[in-house]
């Protein structure tokens, strides 16, 4: 047995989670399963399962072997796929959204994607936690967040500028903030911290500034303090990309707009390291790239 298959054999037990299914799966008898389990063993010097009377696990060792034997199978998949003669990008792409990023901005675009490319069929995940892609066999995730597993590829795909807004209906109550400090007397939304406190930074005309924004409402739903904002609750700091259409359209107004408001982290793409990229991934994030080229947050909401 080559290498090759010894990995999809490995791969089968930990996705099984025993000898007997893994050995049904492979249509090979479990002591088969076993002996070639322990060859593989012996040849890395390491253990890769533990063994228990209801449930093997992976030692640590064993789970950098299997993120390591998935992604070169996948290679050998691809590359089967790519050189096929007039191949088109085809398969089923699991993809993780940020909530109100994803279905406000990156939904209105699959229309599109899904038009040029038939074949790919798309499952779309949608959650504000950071999900482990090799762990979770997710093929590229959108993230407006800092990128910080160095065992993935990341591409930049457009800037994540900041802007601080309230609605007429809030205003014309409350009045308009000329300066930071005027936020000290308003009703800001933040983002749930702990404590009830939010840092607001800015720069301007006297230099940078750090703001400690208490905060009477809080929430872990930008797409709920937007709402909050629209209906005239308080002022909102938000990323451009999720109220730049709101703006521009009259719901909302942008203040302090001659103050630097600190962009937040970049919005990218990310997906797990290959020689040879998925066809279904590159192409869609070669989409994402093209569609963010010409920022759809310019233009009006839906």
């Amino acid at each position: 047995m080559d290498r090759p298959e010894t990995m999809g054999v490995f791969l089968s037990v930990v996705e099984e989670g025993d000898f007997s299914a893994a050995a049904r799966r492979l249509r090979l008898s479990p002591s088969a399963v076993s002996k070639i389990i322990g060859r593989l063993e012996s040849r890395l010097g390491v253990r890769l399962l533990q063994r228990s009377t209801r449930r093997i696990s992976l030692t640590a060792e064993g789970s950098t072997y299997a993120d390591s034997a998935r992604r070169i199978l996948n290679d050998i998949k691809e590359a089967e796929i790519a050189i096929q003669p007039g191949a088109e990008p085809r398969g089923r792409l699991r993809v993780s959204l940020p909530s109100a990023f994803g279905h406000r901005l990156i939904v209105p675009m699959l229309p599109a994607f899904i038009d040029r490319y038939p074949a790919i069929e798309l499952e779309l995940m949608f959650t504000d936690a950071i999900v482990d892609l090799l762990a979770e066999e997710t093929d590229v995730a959108v993230r407006v967040a800092a990128q910080s597993d160095s065992r993935l590829v990341m591409r930049r795909l457009a800037p994540n500028h900041r802007v601080i807004c309230a609605s007429a209906r809030y205003l014309e109550k409350h009045g308009i903030p000329m300066t930071p400090g005027d936020l000290q007397h308003h009703t800001c939304l933040g983002i749930t911290s702990r404590g009830g406190l939010n840092i607001w930074e800015f720069d301007g005309p006297d230099g940078p500034q750090s703001m400690r924004i208490r905060s009477p409402i809080e929430a872990n739903s930008t797409e709920a303090l937007r709402r909050l904002a629209l209906a005239g609750v308080g002022i909102v700091r938000m990323s451009e990309i999720l109220v730049g259409p709101d703006i521009r359209i009259g719901r909302l107004t942008a203040l302090l707009t001659g103050y630097n408001h600190h962009d937040g982290p970049p919005i990218c793409a990310v997906y797990p390291p290959g020689r040879i990229l998925a066809p279904r991934v590159r192409v869609f994030v070669d989409f994402l790239a093209e569609q963010f080229a010409n920022p759809p947050w310019l233009h009006g909401a839906p």
